[in-house]
Protein backbone atom coordinates (compact mmCIF):
# COMPACT_ATOMS: atom_id res chain seq x y z
CA UNK A 1 0.00 0.00 0.00
CA UNK A 2 2.84 2.69 1.26
CA UNK A 3 4.93 1.67 -2.46
CA UNK A 4 1.07 2.45 -4.46
CA UNK A 5 1.26 5.66 -2.48
CA UNK A 6 4.54 6.39 -3.46
CA UNK A 7 4.14 5.40 -7.27
CA UNK A 8 0.90 7.74 -6.87
CA UNK A 9 2.92 10.72 -5.60
CA UNK A 10 5.54 10.13 -8.07
CA UNK A 11 3.62 10.14 -10.84
CA UNK A 12 1.92 13.53 -10.16
CA UNK A 13 5.57 15.15 -9.96
CA UNK A 14 6.70 13.97 -13.23
CA UNK A 15 3.00 14.94 -14.72
CA UNK A 16 3.31 18.15 -13.02
CA UNK A 17 7.18 18.93 -13.85
CA UNK A 18 6.42 17.69 -17.44
CA UNK A 19 3.44 19.80 -17.84
CA UNK A 20 4.94 22.68 -20.16
CA UNK A 21 7.19 20.08 -22.01
CA UNK A 22 3.95 18.41 -23.33
CA UNK A 23 1.68 21.10 -24.00
CA UNK A 24 4.24 22.61 -26.43
CA UNK A 25 6.87 20.03 -27.45
CA UNK A 26 7.60 22.40 -30.69
CA UNK A 27 7.99 25.79 -29.16
CA UNK A 28 11.04 27.31 -28.69
CA UNK A 29 11.16 27.37 -24.80
CA UNK A 30 14.09 24.40 -23.83
CA UNK A 31 11.92 22.21 -21.67
CA UNK A 32 14.63 19.44 -21.49
CA UNK A 33 15.57 20.03 -17.83
CA UNK A 34 11.90 19.46 -16.96
CA UNK A 35 11.78 16.38 -19.31
CA UNK A 36 14.83 15.27 -17.51
CA UNK A 37 13.68 15.74 -13.62
CA UNK A 38 9.87 14.25 -14.61
CA UNK A 39 11.56 10.98 -15.82
CA UNK A 40 13.61 10.63 -13.20
CA UNK A 41 10.52 10.24 -11.64
CA UNK A 42 8.25 8.38 -14.03
CA UNK A 43 9.06 4.48 -13.41
CA UNK A 44 8.01 4.57 -10.35
CA UNK A 45 4.47 5.22 -11.60
CA UNK A 46 4.74 1.41 -12.16
CA UNK A 47 7.67 0.19 -12.34
CA UNK A 48 8.19 0.08 -16.21
CA UNK A 49 10.45 1.98 -18.45
CA UNK A 50 11.25 5.77 -18.67
CA UNK A 51 9.67 6.17 -22.39
CA UNK A 52 6.16 4.17 -21.15
CA UNK A 53 5.54 6.42 -18.76
CA UNK A 54 6.45 9.55 -20.06
CA UNK A 55 3.80 8.30 -22.64
CA UNK A 56 1.40 7.70 -19.93
CA UNK A 57 2.17 11.27 -18.43
CA UNK A 58 1.82 12.78 -21.90
CA UNK A 59 -1.60 11.51 -22.22
CA UNK A 60 -2.72 12.62 -18.75
CA UNK A 61 -1.56 15.74 -19.51
CA UNK A 62 -3.20 16.32 -22.68
CA UNK A 63 -6.32 16.22 -20.67
CA UNK A 64 -5.31 17.97 -18.01
CA UNK A 65 -3.70 21.35 -19.02
CA UNK A 66 -4.75 23.77 -21.70
CA UNK A 67 -2.76 24.41 -25.06
CA UNK A 68 -0.46 27.63 -24.86
CA UNK A 69 -2.64 30.56 -26.75
CA UNK A 70 -5.92 29.16 -25.55
CA UNK A 71 -8.64 32.02 -24.36
CA UNK A 72 -9.35 31.37 -20.70
CA UNK A 73 -11.67 34.10 -20.22
CA UNK A 74 -13.39 36.73 -22.16
CA UNK A 75 -13.34 38.80 -24.23
CA UNK A 76 -15.07 41.46 -21.64
CA UNK A 77 -15.78 45.21 -22.35
CA UNK A 78 -14.08 47.01 -19.70
CA UNK A 79 -15.74 50.83 -19.17
CA UNK A 80 -13.61 53.39 -20.02
CA UNK A 81 -12.99 56.11 -16.87
CA UNK A 82 -13.09 59.81 -18.26
CA UNK A 83 -13.12 61.44 -14.86
CA UNK A 84 -16.25 62.33 -14.73
CA UNK A 85 -18.33 59.01 -15.87
CA UNK A 86 -17.36 55.58 -17.44
CA UNK A 87 -18.52 54.92 -20.33
CA UNK A 88 -18.45 51.95 -22.97
CA UNK A 89 -17.05 53.72 -26.02
CA UNK A 90 -14.88 56.46 -26.28
CA UNK A 91 -16.11 58.66 -29.22
CA UNK A 92 -13.70 60.64 -31.63
CA UNK A 93 -14.77 64.01 -30.06
CA UNK A 94 -14.69 63.13 -26.49
CA UNK A 95 -11.29 61.92 -27.11
CA UNK A 96 -10.09 64.88 -29.40
CA UNK A 97 -11.07 66.87 -25.95
CA UNK A 98 -9.01 64.44 -23.61
CA UNK A 99 -6.17 64.53 -25.79
CA UNK A 100 -6.13 68.35 -26.59
CA UNK A 101 -6.61 69.52 -22.81
CA UNK A 102 -5.63 66.71 -20.74
CA UNK A 103 -2.48 65.80 -22.49
CA UNK A 104 -1.47 67.71 -25.38
CA UNK A 105 -1.15 64.91 -27.43
CA UNK A 106 -3.14 65.98 -30.15
CA UNK A 107 -0.58 67.18 -32.44
CA UNK A 108 1.64 64.19 -31.97
CA UNK A 109 -1.75 61.71 -32.60
CA UNK A 110 -3.52 63.38 -34.91
CA UNK A 111 -7.49 63.88 -35.57
CA UNK A 112 -9.36 60.81 -34.05
CA UNK A 113 -11.06 59.03 -36.78
CA UNK A 114 -12.82 56.04 -35.03
CA UNK A 115 -14.81 55.03 -31.45
CA UNK A 116 -12.69 53.10 -29.39
CA UNK A 117 -13.88 50.19 -27.42
CA UNK A 118 -11.77 47.93 -25.08
CA UNK A 119 -11.94 44.23 -24.35
CA UNK A 120 -10.21 42.27 -21.68
CA UNK A 121 -8.98 38.51 -21.82
CA UNK A 122 -7.06 35.91 -20.04
CA UNK A 123 -5.19 33.06 -21.99
CA UNK A 124 -3.18 30.30 -21.35
CA UNK A 125 1.10 30.81 -21.34
CA UNK A 126 4.16 30.09 -19.74
CA UNK A 127 6.79 31.46 -17.21
CA UNK A 128 10.25 31.82 -17.09
CA UNK A 129 11.20 28.21 -17.13
CA UNK A 130 8.43 27.26 -18.93
CA UNK A 131 5.76 26.14 -16.40
CA UNK A 132 2.57 26.93 -17.76
CA UNK A 133 0.97 30.19 -16.55
CA UNK A 134 -2.19 32.74 -17.57
CA UNK A 135 -1.59 36.20 -18.19
CA UNK A 136 -3.90 39.14 -19.27
CA UNK A 137 -3.73 41.22 -22.89
CA UNK A 138 -6.58 43.91 -24.13
CA UNK A 139 -8.03 44.13 -27.03
CA UNK A 140 -8.80 47.61 -28.34
CA UNK A 141 -11.32 47.73 -31.28
CA UNK A 142 -11.98 50.44 -33.84
CA UNK A 143 -15.58 51.44 -35.13
CA UNK A 144 -17.49 54.45 -37.21
CA UNK A 145 -18.54 55.24 -40.16
CA UNK A 146 -15.50 56.30 -41.09
CA UNK A 147 -13.69 53.88 -43.93
CA UNK A 148 -10.42 53.84 -41.68
CA UNK A 149 -12.91 51.73 -38.78
CA UNK A 150 -14.85 49.24 -40.60
CA UNK A 151 -14.03 46.24 -43.25
CA UNK A 152 -11.25 44.53 -42.35
CA UNK A 153 -8.66 46.27 -40.11
CA UNK A 154 -4.95 45.75 -39.59
CA UNK A 155 -3.61 44.31 -36.54
CA UNK A 156 -0.86 45.79 -34.24
CA UNK A 157 0.46 43.55 -31.09
CA UNK A 158 1.68 46.19 -28.51
CA UNK A 159 4.28 45.10 -26.15
CA UNK A 160 4.33 47.59 -23.25
CA UNK A 161 7.22 49.71 -20.99
CA UNK A 162 8.68 48.76 -17.66
CA UNK A 163 6.29 48.58 -14.95
CA UNK A 164 6.77 48.21 -11.39
CA UNK A 165 2.84 47.95 -10.58
CA UNK A 166 1.70 44.44 -9.74
CA UNK A 167 -1.72 45.36 -10.73
CA UNK A 168 -0.85 47.15 -14.45
CA UNK A 169 -3.10 46.23 -16.81
CA UNK A 170 -3.08 48.21 -20.55
CA UNK A 171 -7.35 47.96 -19.85
CA UNK A 172 -6.62 51.08 -17.63
CA UNK A 173 -6.85 53.49 -21.01
CA UNK A 174 -4.84 56.38 -19.27
CA UNK A 175 -0.95 56.99 -19.81
CA UNK A 176 0.89 54.27 -22.71
CA UNK A 177 -2.49 52.61 -23.50
CA UNK A 178 -4.23 56.05 -23.73
CA UNK A 179 -1.36 56.91 -26.11
CA UNK A 180 -1.59 53.35 -28.05
CA UNK A 181 -5.07 53.51 -28.22
CA UNK A 182 -5.07 57.52 -29.64
CA UNK A 183 -2.60 56.90 -32.08
CA UNK A 184 -3.56 53.34 -33.60
CA UNK A 185 -7.26 52.77 -32.27
CA UNK A 186 -8.51 55.78 -33.24
CA UNK A 187 -7.07 55.69 -36.94
CA UNK A 188 -8.48 52.43 -37.35
CA UNK A 189 -5.74 49.48 -36.27
CA UNK A 190 -7.06 46.67 -33.84
CA UNK A 191 -4.32 46.75 -30.97
CA UNK A 192 -3.74 43.53 -28.93
CA UNK A 193 -1.82 44.82 -26.12
CA UNK A 194 -0.71 42.14 -23.35
CA UNK A 195 -0.38 43.23 -19.36
CA UNK A 196 2.34 40.34 -19.65
CA UNK A 197 2.23 37.03 -17.03
CA UNK A 198 3.09 38.16 -13.75
CA UNK A 199 0.83 41.50 -13.90
CA UNK A 200 -3.13 41.75 -13.91
CA UNK A 201 -4.87 39.24 -13.67
CA UNK A 202 -2.24 36.67 -14.34
CA UNK A 203 -1.51 34.31 -11.15
CA UNK A 204 2.40 34.25 -12.16
CA UNK A 205 4.08 35.33 -8.91
CA UNK A 206 6.79 37.16 -10.55
CA UNK A 207 7.53 38.92 -14.17
CA UNK A 208 10.04 37.35 -16.55
CA UNK A 209 11.25 40.03 -17.38
CA UNK A 210 13.40 40.63 -20.06
CA UNK A 211 13.56 36.74 -20.50
CA UNK A 212 13.44 36.98 -24.80
CA UNK A 213 12.26 33.64 -24.87
CA UNK A 214 9.27 33.98 -22.25
CA UNK A 215 8.51 37.08 -23.29
CA UNK A 216 8.19 36.48 -27.13
CA UNK A 217 6.07 33.05 -26.40
CA UNK A 218 4.14 35.41 -24.17
CA UNK A 219 3.27 37.84 -26.72
CA UNK A 220 2.30 34.99 -29.56
CA UNK A 221 0.00 33.34 -26.84
CA UNK A 222 -2.04 36.82 -26.47
CA UNK A 223 -2.28 36.64 -30.32
CA UNK A 224 -3.59 33.44 -30.17
CA UNK A 225 -6.52 34.07 -27.99
CA UNK A 226 -6.96 37.47 -29.82
CA UNK A 227 -7.42 35.80 -33.11
CA UNK A 228 -10.16 33.20 -31.09
CA UNK A 229 -11.97 36.47 -29.97
CA UNK A 230 -12.17 38.68 -32.84
CA UNK A 231 -15.68 36.63 -34.34
CA UNK A 232 -17.19 37.59 -30.95
CA UNK A 233 -16.10 41.04 -30.82
CA UNK A 234 -17.45 40.87 -34.94
CA UNK A 235 -13.99 41.95 -35.77
CA UNK A 236 -13.11 41.54 -39.27
CA UNK A 237 -8.54 41.51 -39.55
CA UNK A 238 -6.97 42.25 -42.68
CA UNK A 239 -3.59 40.51 -43.81
CA UNK A 240 -1.44 43.08 -42.36
CA UNK A 241 -0.06 42.32 -38.92
CA UNK A 242 2.48 45.04 -37.17
CA UNK A 243 4.74 44.68 -33.80
CA UNK A 244 6.04 47.50 -31.48
CA UNK A 245 6.68 48.70 -28.17
CA UNK A 246 8.64 51.12 -26.19
CA UNK A 247 11.42 50.75 -23.63
CA UNK A 248 10.97 47.17 -22.65
CA UNK A 249 8.21 46.66 -25.27
CA UNK A 250 11.05 47.69 -27.64
CA UNK A 251 13.38 44.58 -26.64
CA UNK A 252 9.88 42.04 -26.57
CA UNK A 253 8.57 43.39 -29.96
CA UNK A 254 12.22 42.19 -31.71
CA UNK A 255 12.38 39.06 -29.15
CA UNK A 256 8.39 38.10 -30.67
CA UNK A 257 9.74 39.03 -34.27
CA UNK A 258 12.73 36.74 -34.10
CA UNK A 259 10.44 34.13 -32.60
CA UNK A 260 7.89 33.95 -35.17
CA UNK A 261 10.18 34.40 -38.02
CA UNK A 262 12.19 31.17 -36.51
CA UNK A 263 9.20 28.94 -35.03
CA UNK A 264 6.07 30.22 -35.97
CA UNK A 265 6.46 31.46 -40.15
CA UNK A 266 3.48 29.30 -40.80
CA UNK A 267 1.21 30.66 -38.08
CA UNK A 268 1.65 34.43 -38.41
CA UNK A 269 3.01 36.92 -41.22
CA UNK A 270 4.17 39.89 -40.33
CA UNK A 271 4.01 42.78 -42.25
CA UNK A 272 6.57 45.47 -40.58
CA UNK A 273 8.20 46.09 -36.79
CA UNK A 274 9.30 49.03 -35.00
CA UNK A 275 11.61 48.19 -31.70
CA UNK A 276 11.61 51.90 -29.92
CA UNK A 277 13.69 53.00 -27.18
CA UNK A 278 14.86 49.24 -26.40
CA UNK A 279 17.29 47.16 -24.83
CA UNK A 280 17.85 44.82 -27.67
CA UNK A 281 21.68 44.94 -26.97
CA UNK A 282 21.18 43.76 -23.38
CA UNK A 283 25.09 42.32 -22.85
CA UNK A 284 26.47 45.37 -23.90
CA UNK A 285 24.21 47.32 -21.84
CA UNK A 286 24.83 45.62 -18.86
CA UNK A 287 28.85 45.67 -19.56
CA UNK A 288 28.26 49.47 -19.71
CA UNK A 289 26.69 49.63 -16.38
CA UNK A 290 28.88 47.39 -14.72
CA UNK A 291 31.85 49.00 -15.89
CA UNK A 292 30.58 52.25 -14.74
CA UNK A 293 28.11 54.05 -16.66
CA UNK A 294 24.55 53.18 -15.30
CA UNK A 295 21.13 54.26 -16.60
CA UNK A 296 18.47 56.06 -15.10
CA UNK A 297 16.31 53.46 -13.29
CA UNK A 298 18.58 50.68 -12.47
CA UNK A 299 18.15 50.57 -8.97
CA UNK A 300 14.46 49.13 -9.24
CA UNK A 301 14.94 47.28 -13.00
CA UNK A 302 18.24 45.43 -12.05
CA UNK A 303 15.93 43.65 -9.22
CA UNK A 304 13.47 42.83 -11.40
CA UNK A 305 15.71 41.81 -13.72
CA UNK A 306 17.61 39.01 -11.28
CA UNK A 307 14.34 37.75 -10.17
CA UNK A 308 13.78 36.65 -13.91
CA UNK A 309 16.66 34.88 -14.27
CA UNK A 310 16.62 33.07 -11.03
CA UNK A 311 12.82 31.91 -11.91
CA UNK A 312 14.55 31.10 -15.11
CA UNK A 313 16.81 28.94 -13.41
CA UNK A 314 20.48 31.28 -14.26
CA UNK A 315 21.95 30.32 -11.21
CA UNK A 316 23.02 34.53 -11.08
CA UNK A 317 23.72 33.47 -7.40
CA UNK A 318 23.41 31.13 -4.52
CA UNK A 319 21.72 33.81 -1.93
CA UNK A 320 20.44 37.13 -2.80
CA UNK A 321 23.13 38.47 -0.43
CA UNK A 322 26.01 37.48 -2.98
CA UNK A 323 24.59 40.36 -5.20
CA UNK A 324 23.06 42.89 -2.63
CA UNK A 325 23.46 44.66 0.23
CA UNK A 326 22.43 42.70 3.25
CA UNK A 327 19.96 45.37 3.93
CA UNK A 328 18.20 44.60 0.65
CA UNK A 329 18.81 41.16 -0.02
CA UNK A 330 15.42 40.28 2.22
CA UNK A 331 12.84 40.22 0.21
CA UNK A 332 14.02 41.47 -2.82
CA UNK A 333 13.59 38.63 -5.11
CA UNK A 334 9.87 39.39 -4.17
CA UNK A 335 9.58 42.79 -3.95
CA UNK A 336 8.70 43.64 -7.40
CA UNK A 337 6.35 44.47 -8.99
CA UNK A 338 4.20 45.37 -6.25
CA UNK A 339 1.61 47.45 -5.26
CA UNK A 340 3.35 49.79 -3.40
CA UNK A 341 4.94 53.11 -5.35
CA UNK A 342 8.40 53.48 -5.76
CA UNK A 343 9.03 56.33 -3.31
CA UNK A 344 7.59 54.33 -0.75
CA UNK A 345 9.78 51.29 -1.53
CA UNK A 346 12.84 53.89 -1.37
CA UNK A 347 11.50 55.90 2.07
CA UNK A 348 11.04 52.35 3.82
CA UNK A 349 14.33 51.02 3.00
CA UNK A 350 13.66 48.45 0.48
CA UNK A 351 15.37 50.08 -2.33
CA UNK A 352 17.81 52.44 -2.70
CA UNK A 353 16.87 55.88 -4.99
CA UNK A 354 19.79 55.85 -7.51
CA UNK A 355 23.40 54.36 -5.25
CA UNK A 356 23.81 51.05 -7.40
CA UNK A 357 27.02 51.16 -6.19
CA UNK A 358 29.54 52.03 -3.85
CA UNK A 359 30.73 55.37 -3.49
CA UNK A 360 34.66 54.10 -3.96
CA UNK A 361 33.91 51.47 -6.50
CA UNK A 362 36.02 52.14 -9.68
CA UNK A 363 35.62 52.38 -12.31
CA UNK A 364 33.11 55.49 -12.71
CA UNK A 365 31.76 57.63 -15.80
CA UNK A 366 32.25 61.16 -15.31
CA UNK A 367 28.92 61.90 -15.05
CA UNK A 368 27.52 58.59 -12.96
CA UNK A 369 28.22 60.01 -9.53
CA UNK A 370 24.77 59.96 -8.53
CA UNK A 371 24.91 56.15 -9.24
CA UNK A 372 27.85 55.68 -6.61
CA UNK A 373 26.58 56.46 -3.21
CA UNK A 374 26.66 55.07 0.54
CA UNK A 375 23.82 52.76 1.45
CA UNK A 376 23.90 51.31 -2.18
CA UNK A 377 22.42 47.96 -3.92
CA UNK A 378 25.55 46.14 -5.75
CA UNK A 379 28.06 44.34 -3.40
CA UNK A 380 31.07 45.66 -4.29
CA UNK A 381 32.91 41.81 -4.67
CA UNK A 382 30.10 40.67 -7.19
CA UNK A 383 30.81 44.13 -9.42
CA UNK A 384 34.53 43.33 -8.85
CA UNK A 385 33.87 39.29 -9.90
CA UNK A 386 31.42 40.96 -13.06
CA UNK A 387 34.61 43.39 -14.14
CA UNK A 388 37.67 40.30 -13.66
CA UNK A 389 35.18 38.46 -16.23
CA UNK A 390 34.85 41.11 -18.52
CA UNK A 391 38.56 41.51 -18.82
CA UNK A 392 38.88 37.80 -18.97
CA UNK A 393 36.32 36.84 -21.32
CA UNK A 394 35.53 40.43 -23.59
CA UNK A 395 32.59 40.41 -26.02
CA UNK A 396 32.03 42.84 -28.26
CA UNK A 397 35.45 43.00 -30.02
CA UNK A 398 33.78 41.74 -33.28
CA UNK A 399 31.17 44.01 -35.03
CA UNK A 400 29.80 41.68 -37.39
CA UNK A 401 29.55 38.91 -34.28
CA UNK A 402 29.26 40.70 -31.05
CA UNK A 403 27.99 37.87 -29.12
CA UNK A 404 30.99 35.47 -30.11
CA UNK A 405 32.44 35.41 -26.70
CA UNK A 406 32.28 32.56 -23.88
CA UNK A 407 31.87 34.78 -20.31
CA UNK A 408 31.64 32.41 -17.22
CA UNK A 409 29.73 34.84 -14.64
CA UNK A 410 26.62 33.84 -14.74
CA UNK A 411 24.64 37.24 -15.15
CA UNK A 412 26.79 37.94 -18.32
CA UNK A 413 25.49 34.76 -19.69
CA UNK A 414 22.36 35.74 -19.20
CA UNK A 415 22.72 38.53 -20.78
CA UNK A 416 24.33 37.47 -23.44
CA UNK A 417 21.51 34.54 -24.15
CA UNK A 418 18.86 37.42 -23.85
CA UNK A 419 20.71 39.67 -26.03
CA UNK A 420 18.81 40.09 -29.97
CA UNK A 421 21.82 40.33 -32.06
CA UNK A 422 21.02 36.95 -32.85
CA UNK A 423 19.19 36.95 -36.15
CA UNK A 424 18.27 38.51 -39.31
CA UNK A 425 15.43 40.18 -39.77
CA UNK A 426 13.28 39.11 -42.97
CA UNK A 427 10.25 41.83 -42.44
CA UNK A 428 11.19 45.01 -42.61
CA UNK A 429 12.14 46.99 -39.39
CA UNK A 430 12.33 50.46 -37.70
CA UNK A 431 14.57 51.31 -34.64
CA UNK A 432 13.98 54.53 -33.44
CA UNK A 433 14.78 56.30 -30.24
CA UNK A 434 16.87 59.40 -28.58
CA UNK A 435 20.35 60.13 -28.36
CA UNK A 436 20.54 61.53 -25.06
CA UNK A 437 17.93 58.77 -23.81
CA UNK A 438 19.15 58.78 -19.79
CA UNK A 439 17.13 55.21 -19.15
CA UNK A 440 17.84 53.23 -22.20
CA UNK A 441 20.56 54.34 -24.00
CA UNK A 442 20.35 54.67 -28.03
CA UNK A 443 23.81 53.15 -28.35
CA UNK A 444 21.26 50.05 -28.16
CA UNK A 445 19.58 50.83 -31.43
CA UNK A 446 22.78 52.04 -33.16
CA UNK A 447 24.61 48.65 -31.53
CA UNK A 448 21.72 46.57 -33.05
CA UNK A 449 21.23 48.03 -36.30
CA UNK A 450 24.95 47.52 -36.76
CA UNK A 451 25.13 44.08 -36.43
CA UNK A 452 21.60 43.81 -38.80
CA UNK A 453 22.89 45.56 -41.32
CA UNK A 454 26.75 43.50 -41.03
CA UNK A 455 24.53 40.41 -42.07
CA UNK A 456 22.64 42.04 -44.70
CA UNK A 457 19.51 42.96 -43.09
CA UNK A 458 18.11 46.88 -44.17
CA UNK A 459 17.36 48.78 -40.88
CA UNK A 460 15.48 52.34 -40.36
CA UNK A 461 17.29 53.99 -37.81
CA UNK A 462 15.95 56.84 -36.40
CA UNK A 463 17.21 59.50 -34.28
CA UNK A 464 15.21 61.89 -32.99
CA UNK A 465 17.66 64.25 -32.02
CA UNK A 466 19.55 64.44 -35.49
CA UNK A 467 17.77 65.34 -38.29
CA UNK A 468 18.70 63.89 -42.00
CA UNK A 469 18.98 65.39 -45.81
CA UNK A 470 15.62 64.69 -47.09
CA UNK A 471 14.63 63.29 -43.82
CA UNK A 472 11.73 61.00 -44.09
CA UNK A 473 10.54 62.05 -40.07
CA UNK A 474 11.71 65.65 -40.46
CA UNK A 475 7.76 66.37 -38.89
CA UNK A 476 8.32 63.74 -35.97
CA UNK A 477 11.99 65.07 -35.73
CA UNK A 478 10.72 69.16 -35.77
CA UNK A 479 8.31 68.63 -33.39
CA UNK A 480 10.21 66.55 -30.73
CA UNK A 481 12.78 69.35 -30.56
CA UNK A 482 9.93 71.88 -30.06
CA UNK A 483 8.25 69.95 -27.63
CA UNK A 484 12.11 69.57 -25.58
CA UNK A 485 12.37 73.44 -26.09
CA UNK A 486 9.10 74.27 -24.74
CA UNK A 487 9.60 71.65 -21.93
CA UNK A 488 12.87 73.53 -21.01
CA UNK A 489 11.87 77.02 -21.00
CA UNK A 490 8.75 76.27 -19.12
CA UNK A 491 11.13 74.97 -16.04
CA UNK A 492 13.55 78.07 -16.88
CA UNK A 493 10.47 80.31 -16.09
CA UNK A 494 9.51 78.51 -12.82
CA UNK A 495 13.74 78.46 -11.27
CA UNK A 496 14.19 74.66 -11.82
CA UNK A 497 16.43 73.53 -13.79
CA UNK A 498 15.39 73.14 -17.56
CA UNK A 499 18.22 69.83 -17.97
CA UNK A 500 16.72 67.83 -15.32
CA UNK A 501 13.01 68.59 -16.50
CA UNK A 502 13.81 67.55 -19.93
CA UNK A 503 15.92 64.70 -18.65
CA UNK A 504 12.96 63.65 -16.41
CA UNK A 505 10.53 63.09 -19.00
CA UNK A 506 12.47 62.28 -22.04
CA UNK A 507 11.78 58.56 -22.22
CA UNK A 508 8.56 58.52 -20.38
CA UNK A 509 7.19 60.73 -22.61
CA UNK A 510 9.58 62.54 -24.87
CA UNK A 511 10.46 60.44 -27.23
CA UNK A 512 8.00 58.24 -26.34
CA UNK A 513 5.10 59.85 -27.96
CA UNK A 514 7.02 60.68 -31.47
CA UNK A 515 8.82 57.27 -31.70
CA UNK A 516 5.17 55.67 -31.72
CA UNK A 517 4.46 58.56 -34.58
CA UNK A 518 7.35 57.61 -36.41
CA UNK A 519 6.15 54.21 -36.14
CA UNK A 520 2.68 54.35 -37.44
CA UNK A 521 4.03 56.65 -40.46
CA UNK A 522 6.82 53.20 -41.40
CA UNK A 523 3.46 50.85 -40.79
CA UNK A 524 1.65 52.87 -42.87
CA UNK A 525 4.42 52.98 -45.77
CA UNK A 526 4.41 49.53 -45.26
CA UNK A 527 1.45 48.69 -46.48
CA UNK A 528 1.49 51.22 -49.47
Amino acid sequence: MVLRLCAFLLANAAIAATATAAERLSDPIDASPVISAALSYAPAMAGGSASAAAGTVAAQLARQLPARGTLLSGPTLVPIDVVVDTIDKLEPPLLRSLLKRRDGLLKITGEPRCTISIHSLRYQTVGGQGEPADAGAVIMAPSGKDPACNGPRPVMLYAHGTVLDRAFSMAHLNGEARLVAAMFVAQGYIVVAPDYAGYGVSSLPYHPYLNAEQQAADMVDALRAARAAYGVLGLQTSQRLFLTGYSQGGFVALATQRAIQQHHADEFKVTAVAGLSGPYALAQMADDTFSGRPSTGVTAYLPLLTTSGQRAGAALYAAPEDLYESRYANGIETLLPTKVKLDDLVSKGKLPKGALFARDSQPQAADASAFFADMNLVRTSYRNAYLADMAAHPCHSDSVEPLSCAPEHSLRKWMVKNDLRTYVPQTPLLLCGGARDPVVPFSNAEYTQAYFTAHGASTVLVDLETIQPQDAYLVQKQGFAHEVQALAQEAAKKGNDPGKAVSDRYHSRLAAGFCLMTARDFFNSASD
